[in-house]
């Protein structure tokens, strides 16, 4: 859109819709830039007589423009500089803090997940939260509500990493909720709530350190067993010890204290990547979380008879790497082609092909005693992760893995154990929590469009997420912000500034039209 201006220079300014002047020795061009394409009218800069017909269309330009300075004006309403701006920012910020040189790691309570929890607690107290750190490490921001006796809303992702982890995994959730809230108390609404709201960046979700996801969250659902502050690391630290070592009591009675009583919670809700490719297929920045996959982690010992790579006949061996190798081809075949190995009897109620969609097995953990090259190995571990839709297939994958496992094992003479580490039912979220989540969405992708979206996406997870232990506490709710060509847990792992705008917007949307008294209309 365009306007005439007089020939004396302006100065430049960058904005969305910004006024750019171009001056020749004849002529005077200003252009209102908008996106990525202009279109420039030109006028004499001097003693120039311009006919009606120009006259006519000088106005219809300068109206154009009006208008358009209107949109760029509602934009700015959609406050990008929080959203959007220091979001970012932040979320940057959280990827510099690493345990590891070179690439991003953050485990339960290391050094840089104490370093990121601080910073976590600064910026909920720049948007006008109460906190604290509660006995397991997670980080509390909350605020209070006009009615005192009114049910907490709690808004959450976790703080930790996988190892060499993308930076929009579990921080994303975190920046969204507080940016937000934010905006409420710029606004001066943060304290007209019609309920709490208490924002929790959970310490630990990927269960890198103990290979025990959710232990954050599980502990305010109250899922998580005192036994489990026994369980060791790699190095042989406990849950325990690294507790006390950060200065928590590390007992069963601190555990306690973390629970949440299920009458004072009135939901959970989360922001998180999709970390597929679904809603980038869909070309929609949105998306609705129907439920969450079911997931079982095991791990596999399998213990032969170490010897020299040099003197030991193959037919003598009892070696627990070409074992462990076929143990995890089977996994793969199982989960490719399950029907193969659960044949569907209706009699006897066995499982049909097409009920094991979404299954899905992987190994991703392997290591092998004494790891040396001339050393046939004495023993090898490998972890697996399965997770499906339906938990009675989940289980039955479980079982048939469990039983080929043993009977391989007794083929090549060497011993087996199957050691459960985790199990996590299936989660279908809240119906009415996600009609007000996708009523947020279209309306935070309509006033950053300006066009009508047909639907927002309603997807299936086959992540894990919080809000699996969280389901155990209260209804749950998840939206999901589209990342690029669905990768994550890598460095690749990417979500564009607009789209993490969107994200904070839609849960701006969702507070303000079902917290606070429909604080921003649809």
């Amino acid at each position: 859109m365009f306007v005439i201006t007089s020939h004396r220079p302006l100065s430049r300014t960058r904005s969305d819709c910004e006024p750019v002047l171009v001056e020749r020795s004849d002529v005077t061009l200003m252009a209102v830039v908008s996106g990525k394409s202009s279109l420039f009218h030109s006028v004499p800069a001097k003693n120039a007589s311009v006919p009606s017909l120009s006259i006519a269309l000088i106005l219809l330009l300068v109206a154009e423009g009006l208008e358009a300075e209107s949109v760029d004006d509602g934009r700015n309403q959609l406050f990008a500089g929080i959203l959007r701006d220091e979001a970012v920012e932040r979320i940057n910020q959280l990827a510099k803090i690493s345990d590891a040189d070179g690439y991003l790691e953050r485990t339960f309570l290391s050094p840089a997940s104490v370093k990121a929890a601080q910073l976590i607690i600064e910026w909920m107290r720049d948007a006008g939260l109460r906190t604290w750190v509660d006995q397991m490490g997670n980080v509390h921001g909350r605020s209070e509500a006009l009615n005192t006796t009114a049910e907490t809303l709690l808004i959450g992702s976790h703080a930790d990493t996988v190892v060499d982890a993308g930076k929009f995994d579990g921080s994303l959730g975190i920046i969204c909720a507080i940016s937000a809230l934010k905006v409420l108390k710029t606004n001066g609404k943060l304290h007209k709530l019609s309920r709490p709201v208490e924002v929790i960046a959970f310490s630990d979700e990927e269960g890198v350190r103990f290979q025990s996801t959710f232990l954050g969250s599980a502990a305010i659902a109250g899922q998580l067993p005192a036994s489990a502050l026994r369980t060791s690391d790699k190095n042989g630290a406990t849950i325990q010890d690294v507790l006390k070592e950060n200065s928590f009591e590390g007992s069963d009675a601190s555990l306690l204290q973390v629970k949440y009583d299920p009458e004072s919670v009135w939901g959970y809700i989360e922001v998180h990547i999709e970390q597929g490719p679904v809603l980038e297929s869909l070309g929609s920045p949105l998306g609705i979380v129907k439920g969450i996959a079911g997931q079982t982690r095991l791990k596999v010992k399998v213990s032969g008879s170490q010897g020299h790579a040099g003197t030991v006949p193959m037919l003598m061996r009892q070696d627990s790497m070409v074992a462990a190798a076929e143990l995890i081809v089977n996994l793969e075949s199982l989960c490719k082609y399950p029907d193969r190995a659960l044949t569907y009897k209706e009699q006897c109620g066995s499982y049909k092909k097409e009920s094991f969609s979404g299954l899905v097995c992987t190994v991703g953990e392997i290591s092998s005693w004494p790891g040396a090259s001339n050393v046939i190995p004495g023993q090898v571990n490998f972890t697996v992760d399965i997770r499906a839709m339906d938990d009675d297939d989940r289980g039955a994958i479980v079982s048939e893995f469990s039983r080929q496992v043993y009977q391989i094992c007794d083929n090549r003479m060497v011993n087996c154990t199957i050691e459960h580490k985790h199990t996590a039912e299936a989660v279908h979220c809240d119906s009415e929590l996600s009609q007000q989540l996708k009523q947020a969405a279209h309306s935070t992708v309509k006033k950053m469009s300006r066009k009508i979206q047909d639907e927002v996406p309603v997807l299936m997870s086959g992540a894990g997420h919080d809000a699996m232990a969280m389901s155990h506490l209260t209804k749950v709710g998840m939206l999901f912000v589209r990342c690029r060509g669905g990768v994550s847990h890598s460095p690749d792992e990417y979500v564009s500034d607009n789209d993490v705008w969107a994200a904070g917007l839609a849960l701006l949307h969702f507070l303000g039209q079902h917290v606070s008294g429909d604080y921003m209309s649809s």
